[in-house]
């Protein structure tokens, strides 16, 4: 079969006929992909340092060994640093997918080269492009349906989409270390300029080269390059607004149409973004209500308190925003509790409170508990909050108790809280 050449299809030279297809376009997307993909993968992992993932407890990716050799402290300050930092991972991700499918749009012949392997280092290609569309596919689509609140996937989306990003940027960095050469021989020499200036009609199919991208047959040109490299960005840019106002807030929140929608509880002191409601993670009534309990344990030393007992207690303020991984954020809210160095103090953590191991109320399901860091429970403006902008909290927001700390991913600002261990897994 090898020697009768090609069966026909998608293998045969002729079958892509697109003269757009060549070097300099798939150099032009390559380039955007290289900044943007980049940016994406130092604020994931960023994000996912957030979780302090080192602390027991927290780890939602088991066995990752070295791959987590940069994990840090996580800090409180600035507030808004995990806001920003998603914010920025998800929105890039979404406004990305354009020119990823362009991209893969104009390799496409390559995927269908004739004949599949001749030889080891042929092989050794294909198995790294296989890696790269692979795990980019699977990167973005799982991200997408992360942010849409669709666990279609098996398994935890955060080892995953964690395991999968180090597996596609292994290939990522391959194929820019063999194709970074090229990209700058075609972005530059003002071939850009004389691009920008070429329309349908004088646009023709680029010089016959080894990189397998130009047709061997082209048709007459129904678009220009620079309406291509438009088009894309056209795209990128209506994604933009329709993404980024989940993030920003303020009046833009309303033109976030790629947002997920339906968990807004409406106006009012509790009217603001949830993720996860009571009844959704089977907060029972009973749970939440009058023989409610928080357990308070440190050393050897435990407090049982009411609720109407944490109110006793020296009552704090701070403006904070709860940031989620999806990249949604909300504007500062008004919390007001305990502080968690006041709660460790009574359990004989005067100075220098350790970290707390929160528990919840939900029985079943990710994120019922969380460890936070020394550094996290120090900050004054960490709280176990009971009220927010003047009012108890709602049972969708954490009543009768919640955790609030600055910076932290809003799924370890564990909700509906009955128990701290103080200098537990720290």
């Amino acid at each position: 079969m090898l020697r009768q050449g090609p069966p026909a299809g998608p293998s045969r030279p002729g079958f892509w006929r697109s003269p757009l297809r060549g070097p300099w376009l798939t150099s032009v997307f390559g380039a955007v992909l290289l900044v943007g993909i980049t940016l994406m993968f130092l604020t994931g992992l960023l994000s996912y340092a957030a979780y302090n993932p080192d602390l027991a407890g927290n780890d939602q990716t088991p066995d990752r060994g070295w791959l987590g050799f940069y994990l840090f402290a996580w800090p409180t300050d600035p507030s808004w640093l995990y806001r920003l930092n998603q914010g920025v991972h998800v929105t890039l991700g979404i406004v990305l997918i354009p020119v990823l499918l362009a991209k893969l749009w104009s390799v496409i012949p390559r995927l269908f080269s004739w004949p599949p392997v001749s030889s080891p280092k042929h092989a050794l290609e294909r198995l790294s492009l296989l890696l790269l569309v692979g795990g980019v596919l699977f990167e973005f689509a799982t991200g997408v349906l992360n942010v849409q609140l669709d666990y279609l996937f098996p398994g935890s989306f955060y080892t995953l989409h964690f395991y999968g990003a180090w597996v596609f940027i292994g290939a990522f960095v391959v194929h820019v270390a063999f194709r970074m050469k090229l990209v700058i021989q075609m972005l530059g020499g003002g071939r850009l300029r004389e691009e920008s200036r070429t329309t349908a009609s004088r646009t023709r199919a680029e010089p016959a080269d080894d990189t397998g991208l130009v047709s061997a047959d082209p048709a007459a040109a129904t678009m220009s390059r620079r309406g291509a490299v438009g088009m894309v960005g056209a795209g990128s840019l209506v994604l933009l607004a329709m993404t980024a106002g989940q993030s920003i807030g303020g009046s833009l929140r309303s033109t976030a149409l790629l947002a997920p929608h339906g968990q807004n509880p409406g106006p009012g002191p509790n009217g603001f973004q949830i993720n996860k409601t009571a009844a959704g993670v089977g907060i029972r009534a009973r749970d939440i209500g009058p023989a409610w309990r928080l357990v308070v344990r440190g050393r050897s030393r435990a407090h049982v308190l009411s609720r109407e007992q944490v109110l006793a207690l020296p009552q704090h303020g701070a403006a904070l925003p709860i940031a989620c991984v999806e990249g949604w954020s909300t504007e500062d809210q008004e919390w007001t509790g305990v502080r968690l160095a006041d709660l460790a103090g009574l359990v004989g953590f005067e100075d220098r409170p350790p970290g707390v191991f929160v528990e919840s109320a939900q029985q079943s399901g990710a994120f019922r508990s969380a460890m936070l860091r020394d550094n996290q429970v120090r900050d004054p403006r960490s709280l176990l909050a009971l009220r927010v902008n003047g009012a108890d909290l709602s049972p969708d927001h954490g009543y009768p108790a919640r955790i609030i700390v600055p910076a932290n991913p809003g799924v370890h600002n564990t909700k509906w809280v009955t128990r701290l261990t103080f200098g537990e897994g720290a």
